[in-house]
């Protein structure tokens, strides 16, 4: 299986459990590799025959933006989703990176990865 990423598609979010999280907003990334077969788009060189990437992150960027939830493994779950909505992609690996997480100590990132398939 072929693979085309996404790193670093950058959205505002009002994603969280604390009430600040949700009033104020903040940063979410999102990073994407999705699982398809390249091959007859590379045959006929043809954008019809492979994923649409500028789509997708357009996609992604609106669920980010989109309706709240709580945790972000309920987000990468979404964006999971819509990624396995278009046609030739058999799987995807989200990782959504939640930068400004409400964390008393010092820290660099959160992150949660997820990987799913059509099957």
């Amino acid at each position: 299986m072929d693979r085309v990423a996404l790193r670093g598609l950058k959205a505002r979010g009002h994603h969280g459990v604390f009430a600040q999280e949700r009033e104020a907003g903040q940063a979410f990334v999102v990073d994407l590799v999705l699982g398809l077969d390249t091959r007859p788009a590379a045959a006929t060189d043809d954008l019809a025959k492979t994923v649409h990437y500028g789509i997708v992150a357009e996609e992604v960027v609106a669920i980010v933006e989109g309706e709240p939830v709580d945790l972000i493994e309920t987000l990468a779950e979404r964006i999971a989703a819509q990624c396995l909505k278009h046609q030739g992609v058999e799987e995807v690996e989200v990782v959504v990176h939640k930068p400004d997480a409400p964390i008393t100590v010092p820290f660099d990132d959160v992150t949660i990865t997820i990987t799913r398939s059509r099957v």
